[in-house]
Order: structure tokens, then C-alpha cells, then sequence
């Protein structure tokens, strides 16, 4: 039987997992992940790349150890993770800069200034992307201003999937999906924009060529088949930003919404047309590329999972999701008057706010409160995407840990008037990418017959009983 190790990087743990070819996960190991306090300041946050690539060896290890049989079939490895960080390499392969993490606040200033360099508004028409802090556009250009000879001594930009991939195989490629992320690129051509380069004085060559998913980064080198403990050296499959891959993971068709529930909420579309307006690009819009080549996924995101654990915090002091369940349950649709303004990110115009305490109202209906507020944006949100991508919701598709929250849940069917569909899969990015590398190791034609051998199933949420309430108050 083939298997595919997956590396999977995410902000909060590394891990590893040995994925067969029916989408079953095997083993799975993993280990926490931090940033690094930055040497110029304290409250910049950086990853440490050397350690985050040790950290997955461990745990490759330890699941190949364990399973000594399957780690003889592993036919290919494939890496996925956050999108828009990287760092720079000399012509010897040696880190210049330690990788500047997308929760780094240093670059809130260069993108308010952006306007020096190429217009915002022009910056969003020709690449896609919407306007976020972390782009990468933003940290290549504190870079520039503030350490210029490390892009002269630079050879190359590595993403943080290519970078860990250039030290297992030797090779320097850039991953399509990751270049998507940047504002670097051409949403038109699919390739870097020349005009977007121009202005903030990057020259093209510190790119590598890109590699569409599926497609290959190269062969572990010896040293590196040992470090991971796989007793062979195996191709290793382009699968980059983690987006995509829980994309095609969960299953999702083209024109069918896909909401991604975690600390954020990502609400996106599989479409082969996108048209933004500028006033979409203010409502925090964007544009990304598909892992297949030549669809693109619009979409909007906003923080969500992380309000409601900021209410479990201080309301609920380590208290069960079962007891606040419970609580919020036993509150009727609009909560009393409870309202709250999930606006809680420093970058917000206006601070968040918590309205319509009296006697009476309890820490249940702060947290009722704060579900619904999310549904809600949610609504607007999915309103606009229809707008965007020419479409009518019949469903939506929701996967991640916001999904295992069944108040929640119900809350979106009877706000959005429509069935959430949850896909039954736990690890959809990593099964998203275990699909495009086992069509990359030409275990199957395609990753979309690696996914139907899948056999992916839903649980479907219908609206219940209290859509009519919601429809009167949220008409």
C-alpha cells in the first residue's frame, strides 16, 4: 500500500502524519510551535526555521518508527503550511534574516504608507489580494528600507514550505499556492507582476520558478531520508499554503462556499472568475489561487474561534465547552438585548464592544451573544461573496474546530436560512495535500480521483426551528 508523509507547520504545532492511499491517517505525531521574539524589538515575532524543520524530523521519526512496514511504501512527502512568510537565501544557501512571522507587528506601518511606493488600490486590482499587514509585499519592503545589503547578498525568496523543501532536497522552488498569498503577484497571468516588482524596487529574479500542486520540488537527499527516518529517498509533491489544501480536502465543488472555522473564519469560493471592487477590497476582501491552476478562490476572513476563547476566559475560567453550550442553549435568539461588536483586532477602526448588560443577563448571554454576532458577519460576508463570484448559496460547506461547536453550528443554519454540510474528515488540509502527492507520485491520475477514492461523507445541519425568530430580528 502507498503512503504519503505529510508535513503539516501551523502557527501553534508542527506535525507529522503518514497518510495511505484512501485518505486514512495512519500515525500522526506533533510537537507545539511558537515565534521568537525579534533581536531589534521585543514585540516583533519571528520563526525560527532550523528548529521548526527539527521539530518535524522528530516527529516523523517517531510516527515512521512505530510503523516500520508503511515507512518502507512511503512513495512521496509533501509540505504544508501559513502562507506569506519566508526568507531570504545567498547563492550558498545560507538564511539571511530569520523568517518574519505573519504576527509580526512591523509591518502595520509600511502598508499604511504603501501609497509612497504603488497605490493600494492599485496594489489590490493588479495582484488580487486584499490588503493585509503580513502580505509578504509588506516585509520584503522593511526589508529594503531597513536592511538593504541582505537583499543584495539575497539569491533567492523561499516561502516557508519551499524553504524547508530546499534543506530536504537542495533545490529552490516557489509553490504556486504560496506566490498566490504574496501581493506580489498578477492576477491576470498567474505570474509575478513586473509592475508591482518595479515600484517597490524587488528584482524578479529573487524568485525561483513556480511549481503548480502536484508538481515536484525534488528528491530527498540521503542526509535528509535519514533525518525524517524514512529509509528511502521519496519525491517530494508541491503543496503549499494550507488554505487550498483544506479546500480540496473538505471536498468543496466550484461555486460552493467554504467556511474554514478556527481561530479565524475563511470564507471562500473555488470560481474560475473573480471581479473585486474597490469597496470589497475595504471590506477585507481577497483573492487567492486555487491549488488547481486556473481557478482562483475568492474570499473574506475575519477572527472568530479567538473571541469566543477570549469569552471562555473571562467568563467561564476554564470551565467545558458542555457548560457554556448549556448556558447559551437555555438563552433565547437575540440575547435579551445582549449585543456584541466583534471587532477585537488592534487593527480595527473601532474597538470591539459589549452592549445591553442589565441585572439578569449572564455570562451565558455574553456568550450567545458573541456566536451570533459571528453568524452574522458571517451572513454579510457570504452575501458579498455571492455578489462576487455570481452565485446563490443552496449550502455551505464548514470544516475545522468551529464545526464541532453544535449551538454554533445550528445558529449559522437558522441565521444563513440554508444547510451547513460538515465534512466528516478531522485533518482536511493534510488530506487535501496527501490527495494532489499521491497524484504527484502517480498513485492516481489526478488529485480529483485520489479524492473520490477518498469517499469523503457530510453531516448536514438543517435549519430548525428557531429560523423564524432569527428571520424576524435579522431580516
Amino acid at each position: 500500500m502507498p503512503y504519503v508523509l505529510c508535513l503539516d507547520c501551523g502557527a501553534t504545532n508542527v506535525r507529522a502524519m503518514l497518510v495511505d492511499d484512501h485518505g486514512n491517517i495512519l500515525a500522526k505525531a506533533s510537537q507545539p510551535n511558537s515565534t521568537d521574539p525579534g533581536t531589534e524589538n521585543p514585540e516583533y515575532h519571528v520563526w525560527n526555521a532550523e528548529r521548526i524543520l527539527r521539530q518535524l524530523a522528530e516527529c516523523s521519526r517517531r510516527i515512521l518508527s512505530e510503523q516500520p512496514e508503511a515507512a518502507a511504501q512511503v512513495v512521496a512527502l509533501t509540505i504544508t503550511t501559513f502562507g506569506v512568510d519566508g526568507a531570504l537565501i545567498d547563492a550558498a544557501g545560507q538564511q539571511l534574516y530569520p523568517v518574519i512571522s505573519w504576527k509580526c507587528p512591523r509591518t502595520a506601518e509600511v502598508m499604511k504608507r504603501i501609497g509612497q511606493y504603488i497605490p493600494q488600490e492599485r496594489l489590490n486590482s493588479l495582484s488580487g489580494v486584499g490588503a493585509f499587514a503580513f502580505n509578504t509585499i509588506y516585509k520584503l519592503i522593511w526589508l529594503r528600507e531597513n536592511r538593504p545589503e541582505l537583499l543584495e547578498q539575497a539569491d533567492s525568496w523561499l516561502f516557508m514550505p519551499n524553504l524547508l523543501a530546499f534543506r530536504l532536497t537542495g533545490e529552490r522552488h516557489t509553490d504556486r499556492s504560496m506566490a498566490g498569498t504574496s501581493q506580489l503577484t498578477d492576477l491576470n497571468t498567474g505570474d509575478w507582476s513586473e509592475e508591482i516588482l518595479g515600484a517597490i524596487g524587488i528584482r524578479r529574479e529573487l524568485f525561483p520558478p513556480m511549481v503548480d500542486a502536484g508538481g515536484s520540488l525534488g528528491t530527498l537527499t540521503p542526509e535528509a531520508a535519514e533525518l525524517l527516518g524514512l529509509p528511502q529517498r521519496v519525491p517530494v509533491i508541491s503543496t503549499g499554503h494550507d488554505t487550498q489544501f483544506a479546500l480540496f480536502g473538505s471536498g468543496v465543488g466550484e461555486n460552493q462556499p467554504f467556511l474554514s472555522s478556527g481561530t479565524w473564519e475563511i470564507l471562500m469560493l473555488r470560481t474560475a472568475h473573480a471581479a473585486l471592487s474597490p469597496e470589497d477590497y475595504a471590506a477585507g476582501a481577497t483573492v487567492e489561487y486555487d491549488s488547481k491552476r486556473g481557478l482562483l478562490n475568492p474570499g473574506l476572513q475575519w477572527i472568530a474561534s479567538g473571541i469566543i476563547e477570549w469569552v471562555k476566559a473571562t467568563c467561564y475560567h476554564g470551565e467545558s465547552y458542555d457548560t457554556m453550550d448549556a448556558e447559551a442553549e437555555a438563552v433565547a435568539p437575540g440575547c435579551d438585548g445582549v449585543k456584541l461588536t466583534p471587532d477585537f483586532l488592534p487593527s480595527d477602526p473601532t474597538p470591539g464592544s459589549l452592549t445591553g448588560l442589565i441585572l439578569g443577563r449572564t455570562r451565558g448571554h455574553i456568550y450567545r451573544a458573541a456566536m451570533e454576532a459571528l453568524t452574522l458577519r458571517l451572513k454579510q460576508r457570504l452575501e458579498k461573496l455571492e455578489k462576487v463570484g455570481g452565485f446563490r448559496s443552496q449550502d455551505l460547506l464548514l470544516v475545522g474546530g468551529g464545526a464541532r461547536n453544535k449551538v454554533w453550528t445550528q445558529m449559522r443554519a437558522d441565521i444563513l436560512g440554508i444547510p451547513i454540510r460538515i465534512a466528516n474528515v478531522s485533518e482536511s488540509t493534510v488530506l487535501g495535500a496527501a490527495m494532489y502527492a499521491l497524484a504527484g507520485a502517480g498513485v492516481y491520475p489526478t488529485p480529483e480521483a485520489a479524492r473520490e477514492a477518498c469517499g469523503l461523507s457530510y453531516t448536514t445541519i438543517n435549519p430548525g426551528p428557531q429560523r423564524e425568530a432569527y428571520a424576524a430580528l435579522y431580516a
